[in-house]
Formats: C-alpha cells, structure tokens, sequence
C-alpha cells in the first residue's frame, strides 16, 4: 500500500486495495476544487482561474481543457436528478444551474432579500431539493489579487435549502465556516462540516427535507495541521470520505477514524468516480490525485 496512507483502523484495509497508489493525474492550476464525475469524465472548478475544468481518459490518454469560463469562481459543484450541473459560485455569490441548452441560470442568491455570502458546497436529496453551505471565504480576496474584502449582507454563515417552488429555507446559522456536505447512503442523515470548529456535524433528516437532533458527529483532536474539514463524500457502506486536516479521512459510519490518505498537497475536496463508481478524486491545491479502492461510492446523482 502506498505509503501515504496511514491505517488508523484494520478496517480500512477492507476498503483499500494492498497494491493503491496515490496518482497525480492532472497539475499545473492555481486552486482546485469541487470535482464531480460526471459519466465518462470529471470536472473540477480552478477557482483563482474562473473557470471549470474538464479531464478525461481517451483512446489516445488523459486529456484537459476548458468547460466553461468564467465559471463565477465556482467551488462545489453536483449534477441534479436530470443530470443539470449545479455550481456553488463565490464570485457570483449564487448557486447556478445549467439548462440543457447551456444557460446558466441562478437558483439561489438572496436569502430574506439579502445576498448569500459565497456558497460553497452543495448536495442534491433524491427528491430533487437543493442543500448548500455558504461560508463567507468568497468574499475575501484571493491572497495577491487586490481585491477588497466584501461585507456579508447577512451576517451568518448558513446553511440552507432550496424548495421547489424556488423558496431559500435557513436550515442553520450557528456554523462558524459551513463547508462540505453529504447525505447518508439512505438519506435518512444529513452531515455538515464546519471548517473551523474543526468538526461534522449531523442531522436527522424528515420526510419533508427539514432537520432535527443536531449533534457533532465526528471531531479533529490531536492533529497539528492547521486545516479544518472541507469536502465530504459518502461511500455505499456509510463511511465518510472527508478531506480535513493535512489529509484526506476515512471515517465510520459509527463516528471513528479509519485512516487517512496523504497526496503531496493538500487536499480541499473529493469524489468518487470511474464506470464503477471505485476511482477517488482528489483536489489538491494544484494538482488534481486518483486512488483505486474497494468500495464504490455513492453515485451522483
């Protein structure tokens, strides 16, 4: 087993192959982010760059170009249940939607008629109802760029959901930087990371998509690296695949530690991927890092 990854549990070597080794297999961007498999290829937001990235695997080998800019700084993005590419926008300070005829429209950007502060992360329930975090990390400027910081209109940073009928619904507004989010594999649990608290926390979810029991369900102790949790993905046995302090964890659906991967930069989000649904992609800084493993995750949307 590749040698950056650290076995904190004998569980974890059920869900990773003896012979996985971290690949970097694409490099050379400013700041990664959000990537989303999305049939035969995967997409990643590059956010100082504005634009949304697309790499795949061809007859001829891996290939990159440019699958939209400017892409409003997008961070977290996700597919819809007709298959609709969601983004977390900082610069546009919105969630967009893309249409099937390209236009990308906004599908959440006031909350009580003010402007969202910069979502962040975004996960779509099976009945089509948005979530999404919004941190203010969007309106700070980009170290170098010159830009002046921006006053929240709001004054939180929440969490929310988006009703069919377009309705932005404040779920919570005690987080310190909301920022990854997934469901359970039955839907039955919503997790939330909150960056600098340094913990995840969760919620039993209803059948009408509102939230109760709040507790933490998982938090970073003993760990010298300054990072917090961020992406977050679900695998189909119910452990969670978070990228948090200096790595990214691997933690059971019982709240415990099974180990972490460590690519050479830093990892800032994940998914799961491949035409099995067993390839795990990681975004970090510059770089976009594979590993094969033995779980499938669960697949979007």
């Amino acid at each position: 087993m590749d040698p950056m990854i650290e076995v904190l549990d004998t569980r974890l070597l059920r869900l990773i192959p003896d012979d996985a080794q971290i690949e970097r297999i694409a490099g050379g961007f400013s700041f990664t982010e959000g990537p989303l498999w999305r049939g035969d290829h995967l997409l990643f937001s590059d956010i100082p760059n504005n634009r949304i990235v697309r790499w795949e695997e061809g007859p001829e080998g891996p290939s990159v170009s440019t699958f939209r800019t400017p892409s409003g700084r997008s961070n977290g993005l996700t597919l819809d249940k007709q298959g609709r590419l969601i983004a977390c926008e900082h610069q546009g300070r919105r969630v967009s939607i893309t249409q099937a005829d390209g236009s990308v429209e906004p599908l959440a950007e006031y909350y009580d008629g003010k402007r969202l502060n910069s979502p962040n992360d975004v996960a779509v329930r099976s009945d089509g109802i948005v979530y999404f975090t919004d941190p203010p990390y969007g309106l700070l400027p980009w170290p170098g760029s010159g830009d002046a910081e921006i006053p929240s209109e709001i004054g939180f940073n929440g969490l929310y959901r988006v009703l069919p009928d377009g309705t932005v619904e404040l779920l919570g507004d005690d987080f310190i930087r909301p920022n990854g989010l997934a469901f359970s594999v039955d839907e039955s649990i919503l997790y939330v990371d909150d960056t600098h608290a340094r913990n995840i926390r969760a919620f039993d979810v209803a059948a009408d998509g509102s939230l109760s029991n709040d507790r933490v369900f998982f938090t970073y102790l003993g760990v010298a690296d300054e990072h917090g949790p961020d992406g977050m993905k679900i695998d189909v046995e119910g452990n969670l695949w978070v990228t948090g302090p200096g790595s990214t964890w691997v933690v059971s659906a019982e709240g415990e530690a099974l180990g972490r991967i460590r690519p050479p930069e830093h990892p800032a989000n994940l998914a799961f991927g491949g035409s099995d649904w067993k390839t795990l992609f990681m975004t970090a800084d510059t770089s976009v890092y594979r590993l094969r493993v033995n779980v499938a995750g669960v697949a979007v949307p």
